[in-house]
């Protein structure tokens, strides 16, 4: 049996993840991505619109798409930033409160699951993994000229 690379686990498991968050998301007439943009918007003061993006990792496009939608669906409201007259803040609306603390449940329902199953040193090696694969990307260590990644 061939050996599994590192970036076709992390690709299968995230897309087993994406796959059941979307289906617990339909249970309650939403999507994965409107779920964690609504984990991603601060519930007390909103988030700028212009945070968002680069807070979830996403590119403007979807994300206006996104927030178009939950818009219209009456989960957020868009507000003048106070602090910078040509920004624009995003709230939650007591509606996308609500859908917030179903996404948080589903969330740390996951995450529990998870927990039940490995032990502290597992889960703990899995985010050193994970945090080093982040770091060699930050950096720039793993398509180098030299391709040397170990400095």
């Amino acid at each position: 049996m061939k050996e599994i690379t590192i970036d076709y686990a992390l690709r299968a498991t995230w897309q087993a993840v994406t796959k059941m968050y979307n289906e617990e998301a339909k249970e309650f007439g939403t999507t994965m991505a409107v779920g964690f943009t609504l984990l991603s918007i601060d519930p007390k003061t909103g988030t700028p619109s212009t945070a968002l993006g680069p807070k979830m990792g996403m590119e403007a496009t979807s994300l206006s798409r996104i927030l178009k939608s939950m818009e219209e669906k009456g989960l957020i409201k868009r507000k003048p930033n106070p602090n910078d007259g040509r920004g624009v803040l995003i709230h939650l609306t007591d509606f996308g409160l609500e859908k917030r603390e179903d996404s948080k449940s589903v969330v740390l329902r996951f995450n529990e699951a998870v927990k039940n199953n490995v032990t502290e040193e597992q889960l703990k090696n899995f985010f050193e993994v994970t945090e080093t694969i982040n770091k060699l990307i930050a950096d720039k260590k793993v398509y180098t000229k030299d391709n040397n990644i170990n400095k």
